[in-house]
């Protein structure tokens, strides 16, 4: 990766990261430490991988779709929603406000840019499946599907039927990205329950795997790029260190979901403003 796109990329997450910040803050509520460490992967996404992303036309047949399957991590993905145009990114603190469109997991009928409604882990990846066959069905091939899903949400059963589903069908226009940081909301995913060996069951499912730094552009774009070359369903396990970018938050399970409050809220975008300056003067 050149280092203008490296720089580009860096830039739009820590933007994202901020808009994290700021939309927990102000709904005093909502789910960091999942969406900071999945920002490098929403600025891949949403700046260098989908293609005919059109924030005029989000309902354009021919875009690439992406399935937050993750719900909880909304914060992440409506942040890449309003640094793309979809929405401004002045409203990202009027998260789960009454009235406010940008509510606590996605919602298709009231945010543009969303694909798909999700919050009930497990079933993210269950449409993000139908969608890639139904692209397949229409014979358009051209349309990708990603879903990310974070390694205590593959816990769930239904996580494995839709992986079935895309082996049987040979759905190669599937990627498949598991956010493995290691924690979820009650503990270690290793102490609560280990899905380990994660890339061998999804190659026992029949998908090729990748292993990838989430939170380093040049790892993902290897990803990806293995993604493209592939003939079969993909997955990408993306080791992730959660609530990445902001100092106090990361590792630690308590960010899992809850807000910052003032003093933390300071602490955290001085931070990022701080990391933002560095990257643009570089």
């Amino acid at each position: 990766m050149n280092t203008e796109t490296k720089k580009m990329l860096s830039s739009y997450a820590a933007k994202i990261r901020m808009g994290i910040i700021e939309s927990t803050y102000g709904a005093k509520a909502g789910h960091p430490g999942g969406s900071l460490s999945s920002a490098d992967l929403f600025a891949y996404l949403y700046f260098k991988e989908m293609k005919n992303l059109d924030p005029k036309n989000p309902a354009a047949p021919d875009r690439d779709r992406f399935v937050l399957s993750k719900g909880h991590c909304a914060p992440g993905l409506y942040s890449a929603l309003a640094h793309k145009g979809y929405f401004p990114v002045e409203d990202l603190p009027t998260l789960r406000h009454i009235d406010s469109y940008l509510q606590g997991h996605p919602n298709m009928n009231t945010v543009p840019g969303i694909d798909m409604s999700t919050g009930s882990l497990g079933q993210g990846i269950s449409t993000a499946v139908g969608m890639a066959k139904g692209a397949k069905y229409i014979g358009n091939d051209k349309i990708n599907v990603y879903t990310l899903l974070g390694d205590g949400e593959i816990e769930e059963g239904q996580v494995w039927e839709a992986l079935m589903f895309a082996n049987q069908y040979n759905l190669d226009n599937l990627c498949v990205i598991i956010d493995c940081n290691g924690l979820q909301i009650d503990g270690k995913c290793d102490e609560v329950m280990s899905a380990e060996p994660i890339d061998e069951k999804l190659k026992a499912f029949g998908l090729d795997v990748i292993t990838v730094n989430g939170n380093d552009f040049d790892e993902l774009e290897k990803a990806f790029d293995a993604f493209h070359k592939c003939d079969k369903p993909f997955g990408i396990i993306m080791k992730t260190v959660k609530g990445k970018g902001v100092s106090f938050m990361e590792n630690q399970v308590d960010w899992h979901g809850k807000a910052p409050n003032e003093e933390e809220y300071n602490i955290a975008m001085a931070e990022l403003k701080a990391a933002l300056a560095e990257i643009e003067e570089a």
